[in-house]
């Protein structure tokens, strides 16, 4: 168990790492429980003693060295055979289909209850949770992608309904729309397991592959004019893997995800998490030039948004 949860914090920190965040405040009360787990997990596992060894016999004279081929000493001293390790279960290939004929309402109800009847998305669900699926307006000009559920989308069977999707609605809002106006959807269609019932951690790039034909019929059937990536992980399902890449490098620079403008920004999570001033205005920033993309109007007020403020 303590070992879980180490592993748990170490997902974290390394998805709040793809996320941008070099830094981190930790009360002194949540250091001093990871010290307890630190030290429990010694106590579970305490390195072996330190034996005192005599001191070497050194000899009078070298002897005498003999060649001998390597294999006899494979032969003579075998290497101890490593236990191998258990294979992680594979996902199947990707789902391969096409949407049927019909206006859009019509094609999205159709995928939709695909998605919700996908065998393997209904495996991963834990009991009493819901396969997710993408919301809003099928003919919106915007659409938003993250990479995963949350606990509060699970419930529900609808993506951003938790702290960062209440911010995610007020940022649409802020620039002059409503969640119902816009798409959102995730690459993933359910929560990425977790070894314990809280906690999250970040897709598997073969998890996000399995998906991702169902983002795309999504994005075939909203036709928007713009992508939004919300965080590293959904830039990296779309975009591909690339170590070298962080949101803090790429986030206000235009990109090209099959054809449609995508401007790759901070996951509202992000945002939650430094509460700066500095951070929001980054990111918004980054959604007036989607505005500008799409020929909304941006009022003085609105570009002046967390500008003057410290």
């Amino acid at each position: 168990m303590v070992r879980e949860l180490l592993e748990m914090l170490g997902e974290e920190l390394s998805s709040l790492k793809r996320e941008g965040t070099t830094r981190i405040a930790v009360s002194e009360e949540n250091l001093d429980t990871l010290r307890r787990l630190a030290a429990r997990g010694k106590s579970v596992s305490p390195a072996p003693e330190k034996k005192e060894l005599p001191p070497p016999q050194i000899p009078s004279a070298q002897p005498e060295r003999t060649s001998l081929p390597a294999e006899n000493f494979a032969h003579s001293a075998p290497a101890p055979a490593k236990a191998p390790e258990p294979e992680k279960p594979k996902l199947p290939p990707p789902p391969v289909f096409t949407l049927p004929a019909g206006d859009r309402e019509t094609q999205r109800a159709w995928l939709r209850d695909l998605v919700l009847a996908c065998p393997e998305c209904n495996a991963h669900v834990k009991p009493g949770k819901k396969v997710v699926f993408g919301v809003g307006d099928v003919n919106a000009d915007i659409f938003f992608c993250c990479d995963a559920p949350e606990a509060e989308d699970e419930e529900q069977g609808e993506p951003f309904l938790g702290p960062a999707g209440q911010l995610l609605t007020k940022i649409i809002g802020a620039m002059g729309l409503s969640r119902e106006k816009v798409y959102i959807g995730n690459i993933m269609n359910w929560r990425p397991e977790m070894p314990t019932p809280y906690g999250n951690r970040p897709p598997t790039g073969e998890e996000m592959n399995f998906c991702l034909p169902y983002l795309l019929a999504q994005l075939e059937i909203v036709k928007p004019k713009v992508i939004v990536a919300l965080g590293g992980t959904a830039i990296d399902g779309l975009l591909g893997a690339d170590p070298a890449r962080t949101v803090g490098k790429i986030h206000g620079k235009w990109q090209t995800f099959n054809g449609i403008p995508l401007m790759p920004t901070y996951h509202p999570s992000y945002l939650l998490r430094s509460n700066s001033n500095k951070s929001k205005r980054m990111v918004w920033e980054d959604m007036l030039l989607v505005m500008e993309k799409i020929g909304l109007p941006v009022s003085d007020r609105q570009r002046g948004y967390f500008s003057d403020k410290k």
